[in-house]
């Protein structure tokens, strides 16, 4: 294999992206040449407005963390990281006062925004962005690619007892980030996904690819919406390589954001089957062919290869490179020699 395309969000896509090119580069992945190309086909459905910047935080998560300027603490934003910009805007009593950027994390959304405004589409800015985190780090090994370039939000709608309709609907970043997900989700509406286009290479990604992951991130808001962009589902479905899966989901709960509420949401249930049921295998019209679920969910692998996966349990913890190298190994272990 010489081509990998992984399908993420930010934190659990970025944490098991930097795995992966562990197990590469270390020769642990069987059948992986040590030199293969990583595809990073990010969400790009949570990007929001600030201030009058274009905040991408998924396509930062993953910049930042392959970048080595990751937050290790946080898990998002830059590590040294000072407040003083935030600290002003309040003093002013400027909105959002809920959502932050970090002093050294404005400066990437200044070049984004300055670059967009010159009529640079997202995908070209974020090459250039990348220049200075991924090329110094990996070379030419890691692609970042944003799953479209046109403008696509999610949207979250919550209860509202004042609303007529009895709803009312915020951005999904006001709903994780001021509401702290602590709201039950009642729908989420993706606006513009259904008249998007595809980012530039994003298909080819896919259909050439000689291995599809998707990794653990949540599957409505992040997942979801890549998968949502019209041809891109159909590019997965299609593709002569193999697809495998990672859950999110542990023990019947994720281990962090929200992908509890995400799934409740959309009526689908909270498991590691549940999320690998919900992608559905390629031979039933799904997007899989093989799921990993965690040691602790080994009561799932019945329900799994009864829908038509291949299916394993490991341990799915992601506490080093080494670990998370391992879990990669055993998703291609799984499904080697399968693919359409």
């Amino acid at each position: 294999m010489r081509r990998i395309t992984v399908l993420s969000g930010g934190m659990g896509g970025a944490k098991f992206i930097g795995g992966l090119l562990h197990g590469i580069g270390s020769g642990l992945l069987p059948g992986v040449a040590r030199d293969a190309q990583v595809d990073v086909i990010a969400n790009t459905a949570d990007d929001i407005w600030v201030h009058g910047l274009k905040v991408c935080p998924d396509l930062d998560t993953v910049m930042y963390t392959l970048g080595d300027g990751i937050d290790p603490e946080r898990g998002w934003g830059r590590r040294e990281e000072t407040w003083s910009v935030k600290s002003e805007l309040q003093e002013y009593g400027v909105e959002p006062t809920w959502f932050g950027l970090g002093d050294r994390d404005v400066a990437t959304h200044l070049v984004r925004t300055q670059m967009l405004d010159a009529g640079y589409p997202l995908s070209q800015v974020t090459e250039a962005l990348c220049r200075r985190w991924l090329t110094p780090v990996h070379g030419d090994r890691v692609r970042l690619l944003p799953m479209s370039d046109d403008r696509i939000e999610t949207h979250v709608a919550v209860a509202d007892g004042e609303s007529p309709s009895g709803r009312r609907v915020v951005h999904f970043q006001e709903y994780w980030v001021k509401m702290r997900a602590q709201v039950p989700a009642e729908a989420v509406v993706v606006v513009g996904l259904d008249d998007s286009s595809p980012g530039p290479g994003v298909v080819d990604a896919i259909t050439d690819a000689d291995l599809v992951i998707i990794p653990p991130s949540n599957p409505v808001v992040s997942v979801g919406t890549i998968l949502g962009v019209p041809r891109l589902r159909e590019a997965v479905t299609s593709t002569t390589a193999p697809v495998v899966g990672v859950s999110p989901i542990i023990g019947g709960h994720h281990v962090r954001g929200m992908a509890e509420q995400m799934l409740t949401s959309i009526g689908v249930e909270v498991s590691a089957a549940g999320v690998g049921l919900h992608y559905g295998a390629r031979s039933n019209g799904g997007v899989l062919d093989g799921w990993l679920v965690d040691s602790a969910d080994a009561e799932a692998l019945g329900r799994l290869t009864d829908a038509g996966l291949l299916a394993a349990a490991v341990p799915l913890l992601m506490s080093d490179h080494a670990a998370t190298a391992a879990m990669a190994a055993a998703a291609i272990e799984l499904v080697a020699g399968t693919g359409s």
